[in-house]
């Protein structure tokens, strides 16, 4: 299961990066809505998005590394995790994203994704907790 965690940490750096690099580049293949509104609540999510991505790379290492530091950024990954899914999760259902069609399908995955990537990092986390701290 470590190598499944370390995979979900690799997997989160790459699709955060490929999330943004699509945003900035041609944001009409991933955006849900072409309101302004929409457009702003997006935009002040990448520096939240830059903090998983450094938590991941971090729990990635130390858990590669067999660090008891593992632990905190394991936590640190799977709880940027929950607010940024709690965040779009909110959002979505307050302004009818999921039943705006392909988009809304996209921003479902999303945010699915990322729910369980929050739940899954930190049960694994805190069951080993023990373990983590003891670098085994």
């Amino acid at each position: 299961m470590r190598r499944f965690v370390q995979g979900l940490l690799l997997g989160a750096i790459v699709l955060d990066v490929a999330y943004w690099s699509v945003w900035f580049t041609d944001r009409r293949l991933i955006a849900s809505e072409n309101t302004r509104a929409y457009y702003e609540f997006e935009n002040a999510f990448p520096l939240a998005d830059a903090w998983l991505g450094v938590a991941c790379l971090l729990a990635w290492w130390t858990l590669t590394t067999r660090r008891p530091s593992a632990l905190f950024w394991l936590l640190c990954a799977g709880s940027a995790g929950a607010y940024l899914f709690l965040m779009d999760l909110l959002y979505d259902l307050e302004n009818g994203i999921f039943t705006s069609g392909s988009g809304g399908v996209v921003e479902a995955a999303i945010v699915a994704v990322t729910g369980i990537f929050a739940v899954t990092i930190l049960t694994w986390s805190w069951r080993h907790r023990g373990a983590l701290l003891s670098g085994q």
